[in-house]
């Protein structure tokens, strides 16, 4: 991978929501077809993941990882780059709590203290942690 998406990955601690927008190609779950939409990353523990604000709703990006994993994860803002990926949806409450704690936290420094609510985040936010494909081959599982 080269250095500058490097830095550009190491973005997703960075307090500005616009450094963290990004497109994802996923493969839709009854057509097949890809499926291109923005979204957000974010850095946790030395890992990317992927986000969103609360809704009951489950987004169709996160159904369409959940039977494909496989995607295109997309610079798109100062550095450009397609990275193919593989994504692990995050079920577990335990996990979720965890990691969407910093990202509650981001929000509240971002937008005031008390502007995002964890147990709507942990019961109704995506949640996905990406592995990068070096090669762009799969992976070996």
């Amino acid at each position: 991978m080269r250095d500058e998406v490097r830095r550009a990955l190491a973005q997703g601690e960075s307090l500005r929501l616009e450094d963290r927008i990004i497109d994802i190609t996923t493969t839709g779950r009854r057509s097949g077809q890809p499926r291109r939409i923005e979204t957000c990353f974010y850095g946790f523990e030395d890992a990317v993941y992927l986000s969103g604000v609360p809704r009951a709703r489950v987004r169709d990006w996160l159904v369409n990882l959940i039977d494909e994993p496989h995607f295109v994860f997309h610079l798109t803002h100062g550095v450009v780059a397609d990275l193919p990926a593989v994504a692990e949806v995050v079920t577990d409450p335990a996990e979720r709590r965890r990691v969407l704690t910093a990202f509650v936290d981001d929000a509240d420094r971002r937008n005031g203290a008390g502007s995002a609510d964890l147990e709507e985040w942990v019961s109704h936010s995506p949640l996905a942690k990406v592995d990068f494909l070096e090669d762009g081959s799969p992976d070996p599982a």
